[in-house]
């Protein structure tokens, strides 16, 4: 076979398949080619393996299990400027999760707690080591603003024996461009949750020095600029909208009676009670300029897993910023196994592996669809699904379980348009899905893969 018969085999290879299910961008085509042209592959033997690794997906390192692609119109995939497929397997450096910030990709592992790369490439960038044993947890990077990254690292005790680090937790700030750490506070506890740290606006508000104590940490010096506090027997839940904190505080009580919903002014701390909701409020999300809430059950745990066999209903509270409340009803079947609010759009997925979309908006239920993944049958089966993902250009709902399956769900119907498989690695690693414009990043433990799925365009 000559070298043009080669470099044209790779074309027509390259045009006709799909990588399980991850169509090549339009440019690949010619980029293989002209790397095939530098290296000018001369043996038979290694033509042959060329070509057959592009057919069966493994330059990418997908394993088998693709659908065909269904009739229907489809949004072309859009990749960022300058994206190609990669993969890569980062130990110590992406376990407890990413974050997707521009074209960059921050994520925090075992052996480093903050390590960028480029989400275009994979390319790692910079890395911030850890202080003493890394953690292993899902606490995941917090947020990316104004050039400066916000993250978790454990903290060196001052009089620690032989300088052994003792247990505790910092909020780190770190340089976007150079990866040098600018400051560090020491947080109340090892918590390291969704609400251990917030943007608000022009500061951090931190679960520090102590619990049942909020303050308000200048993004550019780490230094306090005002401390909000609650007396013991409370504990408050917080949520930003717009920039703005708000407290949902109850007594630590079986029977709290009421939830006070609190207004922080992001710059003095001062604290307004904008409305009251009866029992235990938990906080769905955020939805628009208003807060997502749900009553938390006050059944004993026994009588509630029977129950949750059943469908039933469950009571939500759209609450805005200046108390208005909002009663909904959303259906609920079978056990949760995972959750996600995206735009007015409540996406869960129940242990028997239906998924379904609720909206804010109409109160009603717009569909209810296999899921399309296996899903763990209870929650002692560590780990869970990732959390959902909706593509908005694309309308894609993306699901990815633990061992690897991925499914793509019309945001509209529900109807799977597509499924594919990226290795896992060893099982029991925590799943992740994240997305780069139409690209889509798939993370269980030090392994991530990106690609554009093909739907059918």
């Amino acid at each position: 076979m000559t070298t043009e018969q080669v470099e044209q085999k790779v074309r027509e290879t390259l045009h006709a398949v799909d990588l399980d299910r991850v169509r090549a961008p339009g440019d690949l085509v010619e980029k293989v080619v002209r790397r095939h042209a530098r290296r000018r592959f001369s043996q038979v033997a290694g033509t042959a393996a060329a070509v057959a690794a592009i057919t069966v997906g493994v330059v990418f390192g997908f394993g088998g299990g693709g659908v065909g692609d269904q009739d229907r119109p489809a949004r072309p995939a859009q990749s960022p400027e300058g994206w190609q497929p990669w993969r890569t397997d980062a130990r110590g450096a992406v376990e407890r999760g990413c974050l997707v910030d521009g074209s960059a990709l921050y994520c925090a592992g075992s052996k480093y707690d903050a390590a960028k790369f480029d989400a275009n490439t994979g390319e790692r960038l910079w890395t911030v080591k850890v202080n003493g044993d890394g953690g292993f947890g899902s606490d995941h990077p917090v947020a990316v603003r104004d050039g400066v990254f916000y993250g978790y690292r454990n903290h060196t005790a001052e009089k620690g024996p032989n300088g052994n680090y003792a247990p505790g937790t910092d909020l780190m700030a770190v340089d976007t461009d150079s990866g040098k750490v600018l400051w560090t506070v020491t947080l109340a506890s090892d918590n390291r949750d969704d609400q251990a740290v917030l943007l608000i606006d022009g500061a951090v508000l931190a679960n520090a020095p102590k619990d049942r104590t909020l303050s308000a940490v200048d993004p550019g010096t780490g230094k306090v600029k005002w401390r909000h506090t609650w007396g013991k027997g409370i504990w408050c839940d917080r949520v930003v909208l717009s920039g703005v904190p708000y407290l949902l505080c109850a007594p630590e009580t079986k029977k709290p009676g009421l939830t006070d919903v609190l207004r922080l002014d992001p710059t003095t701390g001062r604290t307004t009670k904008i409305t009251a909701l009866p029992g235990r409020q938990q906080i769905v999300g955020t939805w628009g300029d208003r807060i997502v809430l749900t009553r938390t059950p006050e059944r004993t745990s026994v009588v509630f897993e029977k129950e949750e066999q059943k469908a039933r209903t469950e009571r939500l509270t759209v609450i805005d910023s200046s108390g208005r409340q909002t009663p909904l009803s959303y259906p609920v079947r079978g056990t949760p196994a995972a959750k996600a609010l995206v735009g007015d759009r409540l996406i869960s997925v129940s242990r028997a592996g239906q998924a379904s979309s609720y909206s804010l908006t109409t109160g009603k239920t717009l569909w209810t669809a296999p899921v399309g993944i296996k899903v763990p049958d209870s929650e002692a089966n560590w780990p869970e699904l990732a959390k959902p993902v909706v593509s908005p250009h694309r309308n894609v709902v993306y699901f990815f379980g633990p061992d690897g399956d991925l499914s793509g769900l019309d945001a509209n119907t529900g109807e799977q348009i597509w499924r594919g498989h990226v290795d896992a690695g060893k099982h029991g690693a925590m799943p992740q899905a994240l997305l780069h414009g139409d690209v889509l990043i798939a993370r269980s433990g030090s392994r991530m893969v990106s690609f554009l799925p093909s739907l059918g365009d």
